[in-house]
């Protein structure tokens, strides 16, 4: 067996994986923290409820995510140590940086987020769930900036067969960066705003008695995702003008085999913005949680961002090939010398783990938002058990 393709397609898997859970959590994220600031200015018990409801979700989806990213970075040094040997002292700068500092910062605060109910003063609360919004932002533009590099090596040069990095400024503003970065911020909020929207939608379809709850969330998600979908085409349509400059082949969809994935992400990503128009006139009608129809296509329709952002996603990768860093390191020669085999073996066992951890998250999700929020009369926080004796 060639170990090339079972290690390539062991990475997609893998970061296929990662980023779905991503998308999400950044999506949810945003709408967690605009619904707490409204909650602390206007002091309306309604959106508070929709603060932990939604933000439970969003803890959730986050936890499970970790796990799929630190895997992802260990195929690095196991699969892929061409790369690290060549390019490691460029490409492990950004992962460093996102490691030690966003990744470890945001789940410091989400500690100080989740513990912090009924403890913390309302404003200085609301400020931690501002700073687990910016460190998950900051957390995506350097994994943002290490992928940029990749697809155009800049702010660096070779010297005794490596890479070295002398400006690291330049990896900042890297056009792949630059193109690339608002496209997939605003393919989050996208993917919050359809969350939001289906899961609103399953309790109308329901006939839930939470009835204001669950049109200001509809209308919080279906704003989002509008938002979102607009942006996502824009940034799209945006990233055209600089591939051009620097991998101006991958536009050729026939001969890097792009274009199936390219088609299927701008069509899916038309029927989002749709959606999104769609919805928005019968929220401003008043008409979106009478139109029982509708409201079974919605929650489907959670669905779509995702496969657009895996079309993206494949787009982005496969058009890049045969090269694992543009112009610089073949993927064949970046591969590590491990057999066939035990990639094989590696890649059915990561398989089964995200597929466990992909199962995990939807029961998770699917409970909770089944379950919806809490009794309006029920304490800020849960009482804790006591135990004989303690």
């Amino acid at each position: 067996m060639d170990p090339l393709p079972i290690a390539r397609l062991q990475f997609a898997t893998t970061t296929s994986f990662h980023f779905l859970f991503v998308l999400l959590t950044l999506g949810l994220v945003t709408v967690v923290a605009i619904t707490q600031t409204r909650a602390t200015i206007s002091g309306t018990p309604q959106l508070l409820r929709m603060t932990r409801f939604w933000g439970r979700l969003y803890v959730i989806n986050y936890a499970l995510g970790i796990a799929t990213g630190i895997v992802m970075e260990f195929q690095f040094g196991l699969t892929w140590t061409g790369l690290s040997a060549f390019a490691g002292d460029v490409f492990g700068a950004p992962l460093a940086i996102e490691t030690l500092v966003a990744f470890f910062l945001e789940s410091t605060f989400l500690g100080l987020w989740i513990f912090g109910w009924g403890r913390l003063n309302k404003w200085v609360h609301l400020a931690t769930i501002w700073l687990v919004t910016l460190t998950a932002y900051a957390s995506a533009l350097f994994i943002m900036v290490a992928n940029s590099f990749l697809q155009n090596p800049v702010g660096s040069h070779p010297e005794n067969g490596v890479l070295r990095l002398d400006d690291f400024g330049a990896l900042l503003t890297n056009p792949a960066l630059v193109a690339s970065l608002p496209h997939v911020l605003a393919a989050a909020l996208a993917t919050g705003g359809f969350f939001v929207v289906g899961v609103s939608a399953y309790h109308f379809i329901k006939r839930t008695p939470e009835v204001d709850f669950f049109r200001r969330s509809m209308r919080t998600g279906v704003v989002t995702a509008l938002v979102g979908s607009i942006l996502v085409i824009q940034q799209g349509f945006a990233q055209f003008g600089e591939l051009a400059k620097y991998q101006p082949h991958k536009l050729d969809g026939n001969s890097t085999g792009v274009a199936t994935p390219l088609g299927v992400m701008v069509t899916i990503g038309f029927v989002m913005f749709l959606c999104t128009v769609i919805g928005t006139v019968l929220l401003y009608r008043n008409w979106l949680m009478r139109a029982r129809p509708l409201l079974y296509l919605m929650v489907p329709a959670i669905a779509l961002p995702f496969g657009a952002a895996i079309g993206g996603w494949l787009v982005r990768e496969i058009g890049r090939q045969p090269w694992l860093v543009w112009g610089k390191l073949r993927t064949a020669d970046a591969i590590s010398g491990v057999s066939a085999g035990k990639i094989l073996f590696s890649f059915v066992a990561f398989g089964v783990l995200f597929a466990a951890l992909a199962v995990a998250d939807w029961v998770l999700l699917s409970r909770i938002a089944r379950r919806g929020p809490e009794p309006e009369e029920a304490p800020a926080e849960p009482e804790l058990p006591v135990l004989s004796g303690v």
